[in-house]
């Protein structure tokens, strides 16, 4: 961890915890066998008050993904959200911010069984800016296929499907790329390493759906949302690997990532190579929503402060 990220508290199971004393046993389950769920939210400062953004519905998500698993959520919606400001608070933060509430199996025997092990819940706060430091990625098509809904469920946000994502995005950084794209079990585009992808073509805007084996990402629905409000006609669809290489358009949508311009594909010039009015037209968009500059959209802002 660098430096400049750590804060002054973590919350650990109803307490806040100094930074340094925030630890887990070796004997974690979740640190042996991947067995937890997290979110990742976004928090902006405009100089006067920080808003998080969607943070209901990013905890509805892990509350949902630790059903799908079976585990505790120990805390309900209001508990969680409670953690959530209490931490930002402690550590006196007027940045912008990554929240990472996590919910693990904890210290128990080696086996896996979840029986006799104890749910624990953390939440991290972190001074956060950009995901890309520049202002459109180069993407590869991963040679690792995506995860399904045969083998492990995708649209839970689960710590142990994440080792699918390192591969991808290690493999596309060792090839010289900023990010991967994975591919599902039928050869259709699914997403990226920890984003959702649109393409557009003639004006409209394509996307995966669900059955492609995306995490439905709530950056995801934001952008469909306001993409049509704008007036945009936006589908979800199988996309070929062709079809993407012969995009007008593409983008990448996450918590982190935010809308992230996709500038080229497996070294082929996505439209022009540059970022294409469409993108453009969300991205700026989106960036007011976050920051409390569209009254329409103030019901997905939690103010901190």
């Amino acid at each position: 961890m660098r430096k400049e990220f750590e804060t002054e508290y973590i919350w650990m199971d109803g307490k806040l915890v100094k930074w340094d004393e925030a630890k887990v046993h070796v004997l974690t389950h979740a640190l042996h066998y991947g067995t937890g769920v997290f979110e990742g939210i976004r928090g902006y400062w405009n100089g006067t008050q920080m808003y998080i953004f969607r943070l209901q519905d990013h905890i509805k998500r892990l509350i949902n993904s630790a059903k799908v698993y079976g585990f505790d959520p120990v805390y309900d919606l209001n508990g969680w959200s409670r953690a959530i400001l209490e931490t930002i608070k402690a550590n006196n933060l007027k940045c912008n911010v990554y929240i990472r509430p996590l919910l693990i199996v904890g210290y128990g025997f080696i086996g896996l069984s979840l029986k006799d092990h104890e749910m624990q819940a953390i939440v991290i706060t972190l001074p956060f800016e950009k995901y890309f430091e520049k202002p459109g990625v180069h993407a590869m098509i991963s040679t690792w296929r995506r995860i399904s809904e045969m083998s492990n469920p995708p649209s839970a946000k689960v710590t142990g499907h994440y080792t699918n994502s390192v591969l991808a995005k290690m493999e596309a950084l060792n090839n010289g790329f900023d990010e991967a794209i994975f591919l599902d079990i039928n050869g259709r585009v699914s997403e990226g390493s920890g984003e959702n992808i649109f393409i557009v073509k003639n004006g409209v805007i394509y996307t995966p759906p669900p059955s492609c084996g995306i995490l439905e990402g709530i950056t995801r629905d934001t952008v469909i949302k306001i993409a049509r409000e704008l007036g945009y006609r936006v589908v979800e669809k199988e996309i070929t690997r062709t079809e993407l290489y012969l995009a007008d358009e593409a983008f990448f949508t996450g918590t982190a990532a935010e809308v992230t311009p996709i500038l080229s594909v497996d070294r082929r010039l996505i439209g022009n190579g540059e970022i294409g009015p469409i993108t453009k037209a969300l991205k700026e968009k989106y960036e007011r929503i976050v920051k409390g500059q569209e009254p329409k959209y103030m019901h997905w802002l939690t103010p901190v402060y």
